[in-house]
């Protein structure tokens, strides 16, 4: 089922989200590029495939199609109207977010073993959530991740390190936004990033500030 959610902050953004519910026979019904067709023929989990299919239901909520969906070199995708895209799909949900602006988008599980893999990408100043709750915790590290994530989508640049290069100004869980800076290659580029709860799931999207 789709859900449309325009961005107050931004007249430009819409974000696409897509609970998958369906069969896959039902959302196999999408028309797809010769390409895409290939790529999905190549996908050996029904949960990716679903989640494939999803994205492209999506495009069609947004009134495009499989075929102003494009992909370069590097695995970035594009529109190509000269709109920016970013897509993301974790377990039974898909997500496309299109704007104006430039955009990155995440969408990840609040699960535990965020807790043993924080040491890979936090930044020593995450330790202002140190003290919350298991479970805010837990919320706090899907954030960060989220946030780099979808950082690393806009930028979309080799030898990005999450914990060395994207810093995530503190944040509280209450607020939903937050802002953070990609320092790389002698370049500091400044975002803004908002976030929310989706069932048990965190969303997250960031804008690249032109300063």
């Amino acid at each position: 089922m789709p859900e449309l959610s325009p961005i107050i902050h931004d007249p430009g953004t819409r974000l696409y989200l897509w609970k998958i519910t369906e069969p896959l026979t039902e959302l196999e019904s999408v028309t797809l590029t010769a390409a895409s067709k290939v790529r999905l023929q190549s996908m050996n989990s029904v949960a990716h495939r679903k989640g494939f299919l999803a994205v492209r239901k999506l495009l069609e909520c947004a009134a495009l199609s499989d075929e102003d969906l494009y992909y370069d070199e590097f695995g970035k995708p594009n529109l190509r109207d000269g709109r920016c895209i970013s897509i993301s799909h974790s377990h039974e949900f898909s997500v496309i977010a299109i704007s104006t602006q430039k955009i990155g988008i995440d969408l990840e599980l609040c699960r535990d073993k965020i807790i043993n893999i924080a040491s890979k990408f936090v930044e020593p100043g995450f330790t202002f959530a140190s003290e919350l709750s298991r479970e805010d915790y837990i919320r706090c590290l899907t954030v960060d991740w989220g946030i780099k994530e979808s950082i690393f989508k806009i930028r979309n640049e080799p030898g990005i390190s999450f914990k060395d290069h994207i810093l995530v100004t503190p944040f509280e869980l209450t607020a939903c936004s937050t802002t953070a800076r990609l320092i790389f290659n002698g370049q500091v580029h400044h975002y803004r990033v908002y976030f929310r709860q989706v069932e048990s799931y965190m969303l997250v999207y960031a804008f690249e500030d032109n300063v």
